[in-house]
């Protein structure tokens, strides 16, 4: 085994998963109100992004759905260009993007707004234009060299996917989702083919009534 190749993957490892466990930090107030947003949503979840952020969105949209909360990815640039039609008052959007300044995301977010659709932000930038335009702001603090260069989008992505997961099994615990219902709409693959469902994941407490 290359012994250089081996530290700097070792490297890159410890400094993505500092990264990943840094989100532990960022749940506030804000969670807590995008939570009961999302628990509460009378119409669908969309998330968008655009580059790598795009690829977390496509995958967030994809596990909340399969854990039971009805999801859809939005490509910020085709949103422009029509699709933006399926937004509809009830809906949410979930934004991301790390520095918060990407035309297409904050111009599709400005006109969801006007039709009525909540906005959440996952940003690093409190200041920034997709911040001031959301509805609701969680604020990733991305630690030095997490993105290679503080420029390379990969341990902030990761860090995003993890909230996204943390949000989709907690929704999936405070709805009672259950095993048979995740198979049932996820009929192929091994997961189709399970003989034995998991045990029961256990629930936990839908937000209060204003919360």
């Amino acid at each position: 085994m290359n012994q250089e190749f081996l530290d700097l993957a070792t490297e890159r490892i410890a400094i993505e998963a500092g990264g990943i466990q840094a989100v532990a930090g960022v749940f506030d107030e804000a969670t807590d109100e995008i939570v009961a947003l999302l628990y509460g949503c009378s119409g669908k979840v969309f998330v968008t992004g655009s580059g790598t952020s795009g690829t977390i969105a496509r995958r967030m949209a994809h596990l909340f759905s399969v854990s039971g909360t009805p999801s859809v990815y939005m490509q910020p640039s085709d949103a422009l260009h029509g699709t933006m039609g399926a937004l509809v008052e009830g809906d949410v959007l979930i934004a991301i993007s790390k520095g918060g300044g990407s035309d297409e995301i904050n111009d599709l977010c400005a006109r969801a707004k006007e039709r009525g659709v909540k906005i959440v932000a996952l940003t690093s930038e409190r200041g920034s234009v997709l911040a001031s335009l959301a509805d609701h702001v969680q604020i990733f603090e991305v630690g030095d060299q997490v993105d290679p260069g503080n420029l390379i989008a990969m341990g902030s992505t990761l860090m995003h996917a993890v909230w996204g997961d943390c949000l989709a099994v907690a929704l999936m615990r405070m709805r009672g989702y259950t095993w048979s219902e995740v198979v049932f709409t996820h009929p192929l693959g091994a997961v189709g083919k399970m003989g034995e469902l998991p045990d029961a994941m256990g629930t936990l407490s839908a937000p209060r009534s204003g919360q």
